[in-house]
């Protein structure tokens, strides 16, 4: 009896649920003459070194120490949850879902790890691994764009669609996918957290040009700007007459209506002013691009 026999009545429920959400992403799957036989699901202990890295694999950073925990953890206690893994030839697997563990494996000095074997097309495997991908919570932000590039590119997934097969919501979607829009040191910057949070970024989509977006990404890693005060700076080059008194009243002064500006400029992914007078007043909406009206009226639309 291996070590992981113990832990398959504990973890069935689990596996089961893994198996349906698997059925979902993958619909194609079902009913068909590849799908897999219900003996498919069941695990099976795989030697390490027969398992090759995800030729789709779409996570370009692996946080070092939180693999290191990983490695003590199963080290210790073994693998609680199996990797998912699908037939090539010769013998060997490649992964499609679990590249942690299976890493974290090899750190333990495990010779084999629990897997369930899927046969699933070279489509297929992509998808799933890349939706697999964004489902976690740890992805960063250029990653996340990069994937649903992938799946609009690869294959011509709306961005509702990406929206049902995610569970993401679809403006979270759009906000993303429109990071790749920013200049590509900029993009480097993002991916490798230098300086720059999503929430600096959705602020740099707001300006117009790159030549101001590249002054402002100078102005936070110069001055170590906090959001908050990029957001100022960004209203400043965009109403320069504010600096001197002359439109202060574009800026509201009640908290409320500051907070409900950040919430439609989160929604709507442009800049937007609220001008409230004792309940009355105005919600100006400001865009660059035909493509950000568009998308603008959609959103709305759709509310």
């Amino acid at each position: 009896m291996t070590a992981w026999e113990p832990m398959k009545k504990m973890n069935l429920q689990k596996r089961k649920a893994l198996g349906r959400g698997l059925e979902t992403l993958l619909p194609a799957a079902r009913g068909t003459a590849t799908a897999p036989a219900p003996a498919a699901d069941a695990i099976r202990e795989i030697r390490i070194e027969h398992i090759d890295r995800n030729r789709y694999q779409t996570r370009g950073h692996i946080d070092e120490t939180a693999l290191n925990e990983l490695a003590a953890s199963i080290k210790a206690n073994g693998v609680m949850q199996p990797i998912v893994v699908r037939p090539t030839r010769d013998g060997r697997f490649e992964l499609i879902a679990g590249e942690r563990r299976w890493l974290a494996c090899q750190r333990a000095g495990k010779q084999t790890v629990p897997a369930v074997v899927r046969q699933v097309s070279d489509q297929q495997a992509l998808e799933l691994t890349i939706i697999e991908n964004l489902q976690r919570e740890d992805l960063g932000p250029m990653e996340q764009a990069n994937a649903f590039d992938r799946l609009s590119r690869e294959f011509n997934m709306t961005q509702e669609q990406m929206a049902q097969r995610t569970g993401k919501d679809r403006t979270t979607i759009s906000n993303y996918m429109r990071l790749l829009k920013l200049p590509p040191e900029v993009q480097e910057l993002l991916r490798r957290a230098l300086h720059l949070t999503f929430s600096h970024a959705k602020l740099l989509l707001t300006l117009t040009s790159e030549e101001e977006i590249r002054h402002v990404v100078g102005e936070i890693i110069r001055k170590h700007l906090s959001v908050a005060q990029t957001e100022a700076l960004i209203f400043n080059l965009k109403n320069p007459s504010s600096q001197n008194g002359h439109s202060q009243e574009m800026r509201p002064a009640d908290p409320n209506v500051r907070a409900a500006e950040r919430q439609l400029e989160e929604s709507l992914g442009v800049r937007v002013f609220i001008k409230d007078k004792k309940g009355k007043g105005k919600i100006i909406v400001e865009y660059a691009t035909l493509e950000d009206f568009d998308r603008i009226v959609e959103v709305l639309s759709k509310k």
